[in-house]
């Protein structure tokens, strides 16, 4: 089948009923309609249907030769560095119908699905079915236009380097039990972004996290699995009007702990288990991280540049360009933009051939970004309030633009060159993006996106390739000497 629609994919998504535990109730009915879901399926539908427009389909999709269909230019295998241009410019385009809000739209996973199938050969170290698994999977998503969320951690139930979980009780998510037809799963997992409005759930173990070999195991099964449970966190969609929230009402992702109850996953679906040296191997050796990253900076370089422009149109608006300072935080948020910019720019032209054949951007460079964006994107939002200053707590809403009192708020709330809802329409968006539960769940997003900072930071010190750097310093001292 080609690629679906948006409609296709609200559609499956309503009939799949997943467990989806909301306040203390199972969701019932459509979760399209639900309030906490509403918003991100049809900002996400409106991405599918990006890929059916026959004006970008030469952009969003690529003729796939083992179906003769179209299928999502995520999907792509690149193997020149025009394929990981071909793919960043379809990636940028759904990053920019979401300003960059939403870190799980699909693109992410079906780059991590490619990555960790064009790296199969890998798991024939286990079973050579295992590797077919992990294609069939690839291809399936492909062929189906897929949606996944993942897991990739365990619950914060203890984070000492020493302890272990329960045998008969546990907390994480394990290995309990080996069957003819399968594995059994029981415990829980986090964090499933999207969790229950997603087809599958892709579940791998951090590859530097895997301590004994019941936690190390990796598979793709259906969100309505039995047994399989999805508990949300409130939702941060504090209402459906685009003018009082700009953002969470479009843009809000659930956030869930999966909870796996007995489990049951087939064979066929299973990738791995019991290693936990294939679990660092999928990691270090795949080319998943670069990949990934090329997608993540791409859609971050996305929001910062929309937050440059929300915050150069504040100042517009408050008429205050004149001041040092704010020509000075602007100029602040310029130069980290480009720095992003730069760092993405040099990993795309600077990629190179794996040994599996795929065209893999430039790791360290990705890896600088992700660290430098974690504490540049807190900076970004601190700027923002510091640019609205007092404005930010007294915000009029749509309500009162429309009630008695809505003339003299036009009049009394109006700013440089433009009139008070337009004026107040701004500052709901700078809010939203900086004050609001929903942005503030941001900021912490992108901080912890791709794992702990400091942990990166270990990983790109450790990794870094600079012995020719230190070659020339000690040529130097042997010359001076």
């Amino acid at each position: 089948m080609p690629v679906i629609s948006g409609k296709q994919f609200i559609d499956r998504l309503n009939q799949l009923h997943p467990a989806i535990w909301y306040k203390g109730k199972k969701i019932e009915g459509p979760i399209s309609e639900h309030p906490a879901y509403k918003g991100a399926i049809q900002t996400k539908a409106s991405l599918y249907d990006l890929q059916r427009d026959s004006e970008k389909a030469d952009r969003m999709t690529f003729l796939c030769p083992d179906t003769n269909n179209r299928a999502g230019m995520s999907f792509l295998r690149p193997q020149t560095r025009e394929d990981l241009e071909k793919r960043r410019i379809m990636m940028t385009e759904w990053a920019r119908k979401t300003h960059g809000m939403m870190g799980r739209t699909p693109d992410y996973m079906n780059t991590a699905s490619m990555a960790l199938a064009a790296s199969s050969p890998i798991l024939k170290d286990q079973d050579e079915e295992f590797a077919k698994n992990l294609m069939r999977h690839y291809q399936r998503a492909k062929k189906e236009d897929l949606s996944f969320t993942h897991s990739f951690i365990n619950p914060q139930s203890n984070r000492s380097s020493t302890y272990y979980d329960s045998e008969h009780h546990p907390v994480a998510a394990k290995v309990v039990k080996k069957t003819s037809d399968g594995l059994v799963i029981k415990g829980a997992r986090l964090l499933a972004t999207e969790g229950g409005m997603t087809d599958e759930v892709l579940v791998f173990p951090s590859g530097g996290g895997v301590q004994t070999k019941e936690f190390a195991f990796s598979f793709s099964i259906p969100s309505n699995t039995k047994g399989l449970s999805f508990l949300c966190r409130e939702s941060f969609a504090q209402g459906e009007s685009s003018f009082n929230y700009p953002l969470s009402s479009r843009f809000e992702e659930m956030d869930t702990v999966i909870i796996f109850d007995n489990v049951l996953v087939p064979w066929d679906r299973v990738f791995f288990y019991h290693r936990p040296d294939l679990a660092v191997r999928m990691f270090n050796e795949s080319c998943f991280a670069s990949q990934a990253l090329h997608q993540v900076v791409n859609r971050q370089l996305v929001k910062l540049e929309f937050l440059l422009g929300l915050a150069q149109l504040l100042v517009s608006t408050l008429n205050v360009s004149e001041y040092q300072h704010i020509q000075e935080k602007i100029s602040e948020l310029i130069i980290g933009t480009e720095v992003i910019s730069a760092l993405h720019y040099k990993s795309e032209k600077t990629a190179s051939i794996d040994r599996w054949g795929t065209m893999c951007p430039n790791l360290q460079p990705l890896y600088s970004a992700i660290i430098f964006h974690s504490k540049l994107y807190p900076r970004y939002i601190e700027i923002l309030q510091l640019i609205g200053a007092g404005g930010f707590m007294t915000i009029a809403s749509e309500e009162d633009f429309e009630s008695e009192i809505g003339e003299k708020a036009e009049h009394y709330l109006q700013g440089a060159a433009i009139d008070g809802k337009i004026k107040t329409a701004l500052f709901r968006l700078a809010w939203d993006v900086t004050m609001s539960s929903f942005g503030g769940r941001q900021t912490q997003y992108e901080r912890f996106f791709f794992g702990d900072p400091v942990r990166l930071s270990s990983n790109l010190y450790k990794f870094y390739p600079r012995q020719h750097m230190i070659d020339e310093v000690l040529d130097f001292l042997n010359y001076t000497n």
